[in-house]
């Protein structure tokens, strides 16, 4: 009898998620087995402005060699005084933890080309040495080097949590970009295009705010349509699935090369025809960018491309997790433009993407392969990071 109690019992985990808006970092305490991630304890850690003003100025190529080394070591010591906070306020033993699953901060990932790659720093070493515990880290590449997308991870999680059988039902994770998990007898999932990134880089431009909490502020504007038709036409929402995408492609200067070419005379006047019968929330385009409509028409612009993808499938459900779900005006939209689907908001919503890389941490240390060729396009399923004890 003692023997079968110990066999059940479930082991510690800690996910570790910085995400791409670099508003925080996640870490959750999470029981792990074969059949559930039990989060028991969460903890938002602060992320440095001046460490975030590095990352961009990185990923716009303003730096050396040395910086990108300095980044790394900066980013691993944050993430291990993420860990050791989280176990303080949870009063917890670091020896009772198995392993820590780090997803590391995305500074660039080109999945396609002649020479696929995908780039998260935050040091491992620097964790497990700071923490005592041993890091599960750089879980992208074993999935590239077998011809997959390396991304998004999630679809395979949320058939963990919602059981393989479970049909019908569409999940869409709002990060910095979003991503959606079609759930049936095979496995569907992708990134649809920017979730909060384009949005919080906005609000923090003009009003020096990590976010637009609850969408309050794109309450105030109206959609211009000629912008958003002319985002809309990025040829990232036209390319089929396997597909992600991240920083690199959504950042200010696309923003900004968008809207040089958004408001020709036929566009407007295209925008004008076409949106005529929209509700009164969504007023025809203004003839000048304010700073308001923009954030506005952002929020648009992720409710519409999230919407698109999701009605490709036709589900009966849609359930909304990360970030984004916090939004009460994004959520409200993107159920506008889905009236005949439910939507709700999953349990833990804001923490399942530190939730999964527990879980993927759980993965790697059983040595078990993470089933998502068919998400990626990889050749084969495959185990999933490496781990730094």
């Amino acid at each position: 009898m003692y023997y079968r109690v110990m066999k059940r019992e479930k082991k510690r985990y800690i996910g570790l998620m910085s995400g791409t808006s670099m508003d925080g970092v996640d870490a959750v305490l999470c029981e792990v087995d074969a059949k559930e991630c039990k989060r028991l304890f969460a903890h938002e850690h602060p992320f440095p402005q001046s460490l975030k003003e590095k990352i961009l100025d990185l990923i716009a190529g303003r730096c050396s060699l040395a910086e990108v080394g300095a980044v790394d070591h900066h980013l691993g010591g944050l993430f291990a005084q993420a860990v050791n906070t989280l176990l303080e306020k949870a009063a917890v033993d670091p020896q009772s933890i198995a392993a820590i699953g780090s997803h590391g901060q995305t500074v660039w990932h080109e999945p396609s080309g002649d020479t696929p790659f995908s780039i998260q720093l935050g040091d491992p070493n620097i964790i497990a040495a700071q923490t005592g515990i041993a890091v599960v880290a750089d879980f992208r590449r074993k999935d590239m080097a077998y011809g997959g997308q390396g991304a998004p991870f999630a679809p395979a999680f949320h058939r963990f949590l919602l059981g393989e059988e479970t049909k019908g039902v569409c999940v869409v994770n709002i990060g910095g970009i979003a991503n959606i998990t079609v759930l049936g007898e095979q496995l569907t999932g992708y990134d649809t295009g920017p979730g909060n990134m384009l949005m919080d880089l906005w609000i923090a431009k003009h009003k020096g705010l990590p976010y637009d909490k609850d969408g309050n502020w794109a309450r105030e504007g109206r959609v211009d349509y000629g912008l958003l038709e002319a985002m809309m036409d990025d040829e990232y929402f036209k390319k089929p699935y396997p597909k992600s995408t991240g920083r690199e492609k959504f950042n200010e200067a696309w923003l900004w090369s968008v809207q040089r070419s958004a408001f020709s005379a036929q566009k407007k006047e295209k925008a004008l025809q076409s949106n005529a019968n929209q509700n009164s929330y969504l007023l025809p385009p203004t003839s000048s960018l304010n700073p308001v409509d923009i954030q506005c028409t952002l929020l648009e612009l992720t409710a519409q491309s999230i919407a698109n993808e999701v009605l490709t499938f036709n589900p009966d459900m849609l359930m909304l997790c990360g970030g984004g779900a916090r939004n009460g005006l994004l959520v409200e939209r993107i159920a506008a433009l889905m009236p005949n689907v439910q939507v709700g908001v999953m349990e833990e919503a804001e923490h399942l993407e530190a939730m999964m890389m527990a879980w993927l941490a759980y993965k790697r240390m059983h040595n078990e392969p993470v089933t998502l060729k068919d998400v990626t396009g990889a050749q084969s399923n495959t185990i999933l990071g490496g781990v730094y004890r």
